[in-house]
């Protein structure tokens, strides 16, 4: 589809992006604010933060509360993504100063929302009301659908999300979203490991911490040092004709 035309197509391809150094990041503020959460919901010092990256938030909580001495119990879960949701959300002015869209995202998710073919949502590890919180704070929400996407709430597996989005996505579209027909857009290893599990084709953007060997090495198809809007609008246009 050229720049700048509108495609009146229904939906025929489900594109879920990861949040973290795909479209954004939080430059210090985010584990800045997973210390205070820590600190409302147990009353205790975060000591240690479990690894993040690539990963489920379900995960991420119950990892750092045992490394700290704590048991990951029902309770103190819940509790502790209560604290990091109302914490993002009372940050939203330190996140949007000190944080920043990475390059090319706006002008990306802009043009491929021009494309009705093409359906945007989202496949992060963050709890829902986080990933909003994010997303917002950047400008990126309108670009969204973020009621059809899957967040680290949904299941400890980040392949079984693609699974979720693929389902709200149907039930929100019509529209029958096989693995196919589903790309997931992420920057880590786990994300494109997550991607291929579910049968899905994969984009790696090395903007994170891993290179653009390791995201290869992991099984993306197509992989670039950051996001190229034409490039990516291109590659999608592949799949879907």
């Amino acid at each position: 589809m050229p720049p700048g035309s509108v495609d009146l197509s229904p939906p025929r391809l489900l594109v879920l992006w990861d949040i973290d150094h795909t479209l954004i990041e939080t430059r210090g503020v985010g584990h800045a604010i997973y210390q205070r959460a820590f600190k409302t919901a147990t009353g205790k010092e975060l000591e240690q933060l479990a690894e993040v990256s690539g990963r489920t938030e379900l995960e991420i909580m119950a990892e750092t509360l045992r490394i700290n001495g704590l048991e990951p119990t029902n309770q103190a879960t819940a509790k502790l993504a209560r604290a990091l949701i109302d914490s993002y959300n009372a940050a939203r002015n330190e996140l949007a100063t000190k944080g920043r869209a990475l390059p090319g995202a706006r002008e990306t998710l802009a043009l491929l929302a021009q494309d009705s073919r093409l359906h945007q949502s989202v496949l992060t590890g963050n709890l829902k009301d986080v990933a909003r919180t994010k997303v917002e704070v950047f400008g990126l929400a309108q670009y969204l659908d973020l009621e059809t996407s899957a967040y680290g709430e949904d299941n400890h597996n980040r392949a079984e999300l693609v699974h979720y989005a693929q389902e709200r996505a149907q039930a929100m579209t019509g529209i029958v979203f096989t693995s196919k027909r589903t790309v997931l857009i992420g920057d880590t290893p786990n994300d494109i490991r997550a991607g291929k599990a579910a049968g899905a084709h994969v984009i790696g953007i090395a903007s994170g911490k891993s290179n653009r060997e390791e995201l290869r090495a992991a099984g993306a198809e197509w992989v670039l040092v950051d996001l190229m809007a034409q490039q990516i609008h291109k590659w999608l246009s592949r799949i879907v004709e």
